[in-house]
C-alpha cells in the first residue's frame, strides 16, 4: 500500500511539475513574441534628459528605464545634456532646465513635452514606466 501511494504521490508530483513548466513555455514564448516585433517608426521625436553633474539613483533608473523603452521604437534618439556644462548652457535655458529632467521634443516643430513629474514618480514601478513613456511617445509622435 505505501509504494502505490508513493507512486501515486510521484507521478502527481511529475504532473504538477510538467503543467507548471508548460505554463512558463506558454509565457516566455508570448514574451518573446512581444519583443521581436518590428518597432514603432516615430519621426521627428526626440528624448532629451537632462541632468547635473552628480546624479542620484532616480535620476540614473530615468534614464535606463528611458532607454528600455526606446527599444520598441526605431529612430527615437536619446540624448543625455549635462545642465552644469557650460556648452549646454543655451539649451538648459531654452527648456528651462536646472537639473533633471525629461523631456520629449519635436524637432522640426519645436514642440516641447516635459516628462519630468511623471518620470520620477514612476521611476520605481518598471512596468507603469515603460507603458506610459511608449504611451507618451506615441502620441506626441501623432
Amino acid at each position: 500500500m505505501k509504494k502505490v501511494t508513493k507512486l501515486l504521490l510521484g507521478v502527481s508530483m511529475i504532473a504538477v511539475f510538467a503543467s507548471c513548466n508548460s505554463t512558463e513555455t506558454e509565457e516566455a514564448r508570448a514574451t518573446d513574441e512581444t519583443e521581436n516585433k518590428t518597432p514603432a517608426k516615430i519621426e521627428s521625436v526626440e528624448i532629451i534628459q537632462f541632468h547635473s553633474a552628480n546624479r542620484c539613483m532616480t535620476c540614473n533608473k530615468i534614464e535606463a528605464l528611458t532607454l528600455e523603452t526606446l527599444r520598441s521604437f526605431e529612430g527615437v534618439p536619446f540624448r543625455l545634456v549635462n545642465v552644469d556644462s557650460e556648452k549646454n548652457e543655451e539649451e538648459a535655458e531654452e527648456f528651462q532646465a536646472t537639473g533633471t529632467a525629461l523631456f520629449l521634443h519635436n524637432t522640426k516643430t519645436g514642440d516641447k513635452k516635459e516628462l519630468t513629474d511623471f518620470a520620477f514618480m514612476t521611476a520605481h514601478d518598471k512596468d507603469k514606466f515603460l507603458a506610459e513613456l511608449k504611451e507618451e511617445i506615441v502620441q506626441f509622435g501623432n
